[in-house]
This record gives structure tokens, sequence and C-alpha cells, in this order.
């Protein structure tokens, strides 16, 4: 693993969280989660039958002292996540419906994080984006004053560390929606010892273009400022006038980024997600996430391309959060 990673496992493991992986049965997943156990990390739970999961355990050649088991419809506490879930759905649900519902390993996970029997989650290996992030926003719902999830990406290469947003869920965000992307992702910049400097980016520097698309950059900018005024924040930027030095010095001299941004909010998603791309294939940087932000405990996405190493990496920033949280 990269130093980063070395510092966040050994800050985590100091406090040992619990963390729930909805997918036990995914060989990634369940490797992944004995090592973190067997490390002593954290304390895993995986969410599946006894049987399915001790079976796919021994296909692998690993053992399983140092995991917890959960089955959802054997669990001795399911009346209580019943109730709990019924009165969180405010009506939307039966006791029927909920008790149907929560064999779901998504949403049966997700109630362990919101009844605090778990720090957080990580799933997603074997599941869409949808069907992780749905039961997060029923359950746990996004904190104060924060309409939208979004999800950002830890771009990192040797000690640089940047913060790229959103590139995962918000389609088409408005202002109010990048500034609160802006906000939650400088929050999460802080999560890895990055101190913020957020860049809000567009084909315009500072009104060298005009246009609607560049105008909405411009107003979450500034309503972004008045949310967190002691942010360092300034758009709308295109990148190099954010990221180089030189070429701020031309373009913005009066900004207070100075050509230093690590934090870049994107206009849309398919301009994060080709920016992000493009940094990790031809820029070489380590590409980690999405990081989901915004709610109120740490629910994660996983690629169901992923692997072993992702699945330990991203439960790694799932507690980091839960602690940060």
């Amino acid at each position: 693993m990269s130093g980063l990673f070395e510092q966040i496992e050994a800050k985590v493991k100091g406090q040992f969280p619990t963390i729930v992986f909805p997918e036990g049965t995914d060989e990634r997943v369940l490797e992944a989660a004995i090592k973190l156990g067997e490390n002593k990390v954290l304390h895993p739970i995986v969410i599946g039958s006894n049987e399915a999961v001790v079976k796919k355990a021994g296909e692998l050649g690993l053992t399983l002292d140092h995991v917890e088991i959960i089955d959802p419809a054997n669990y001795h506490e399911f009346d209580e996540l019943v109730t709990a879930f019924v009165e969180r759905r405010k009506g939307k649900v039966t006791e029927e419906d909920a008790r149907k519902q929560l064999l779901n390993v998504n949403y049966f996970g997700t109630m362990l994080v919101y009844l605090g029997k778990a720090a957080g989650l990580v799933s997603g290996a074997a599941h869409s984006t949808g069907d992780t992030v749905r039961p997060a926003l029923q359950i746990i719902k996004t904190k104060a004053g924060i309409r939208k999830t979004s999800g950002v990406f830890v771009m990192v290469k040797g000690d640089q560390k940047l913060i790229f947003g959103d590139c995962a869920i918000n389609i088409a965000p408005d202002s109010n929606d990048l500034a609160e992307t802006a906000i939650a992702a400088a929050e999460t910049a802080r999560v890895f010892d990055i101190d913020p400097k957020v860049a809000m980016l567009s084909f315009s520097t500072k009104g060298s273009a005009v246009s609607p698309e560049t105008e909405k950059v411009s107003e979450a900018t500034r309503i972004a400022k008045e949310m967190a005024p002691n942010l360092v924040i300034d758009g709308e930027f295109q990148f190099d006038a954010a990221f180089v030095p030189s070429v701020a010095i031309k373009k913005a001299p009066d900004s207070p980024l100075k050509g230093e941004a690590n934090v870049f909010i994107f206009p849309s998603l398919e301009a994060g997600n080709i920016g992000y791309k493009i940094a990790q294939r031809l820029g070489e940087f380590e590409a980690i996430g999405p990081i989901l932000q915004g709610l109120n405990k740490p629910v994660n996405d996983l690629s169901r391309g992923c692997n072993v190493e992702d699945v330990y990496k991203l439960a790694l920033i799932t507690a980091m959060q839960g602690l940060n949280g």
C-alpha cells in the first residue's frame, strides 16, 4: 500500500471500528474483510448465511476467526431493526414490507450503521451504485443543509493528494449542488490531512467567457462562499489557472488560490468522470473512490470490477470517515 494508506491504517487501527460488508459471499469482499480482521485494523461484519460464508471461505482457504457473520434471516435483533426501519421511513412502509425489505443485504447492513451497530458500510462489488446508495439516502440520509450526496475521488501520486468531484453521482448539478459538493469535498480533504483550496472549474477563468455554463459555476462559487466564508475557494477557473502558479499570475492574479488548488469541483458529471480518468490513465495518479459524501454516516460504493486491495482500501477510508464524523 501507498504511504497514504499506511497512515490511514495506523489511525484506524488504534480505534478498531466496526465496518459492515453486505456482500459477504463475494470472494473479493470476504478476503478483504478477513485480512482487515486478521490485521486487527477493524472489526468486520459480513452479511450472508453462515453456511454460504463458511463454504466460500473454505474454497478460498481462509479462516473466519476474526470476522463476524450475520444472517438477516436469523438475526436475533431483527425485530428491533424492523421497528426502527418503519419509524425511519415515516409511514412509507408497513411492518410486513419492512420485514421483506430488510432481508435485502444492503438495507439490512445500512440499518446496522443507522443504529450504531457499525461505523460504516462498504458495498457495490456485486451491486449497482443505486442498490448501495438508495438505502443510505432513505435511512441514513444527508447531513443538515445538504440536499444531495456526491461522489469524489482522492487522486494520489507520490506525496501529492488531490480531491476531484463530483465524479460519480449528480449528472447535471445546478449552482446549489456544486456549492454543496465543494463544501463537502473540503471536509473530505481534511479527513486526508489536505488543507483545502477549492477551485470551481469551467472552460472560463473569471469571466474570460460568458455563457449559462460559466455563470452557473460563478454563482456556485458565490453560494459556497456565503455558506463557508472561511473556506479558501474561488471560481470560475480553467484547470491550468487553478493548478499552475505561472498561469494563475497571468489569468487570476488577485485570486487566493494562486495556482495552488488541491480540491477541484467539476461543472458536470461527464467532466468529472472524464477528468479523473484522464489523470488516472495519462497522469498515472491512483484514483481512490468514489467516496460518497454528505451523508450522516459513511456508506461507500465499490466498482463491480474491484479487486481485494480496492475493497481493503475503501474499508479503511470508510472507517476513517466514521472516526471523523
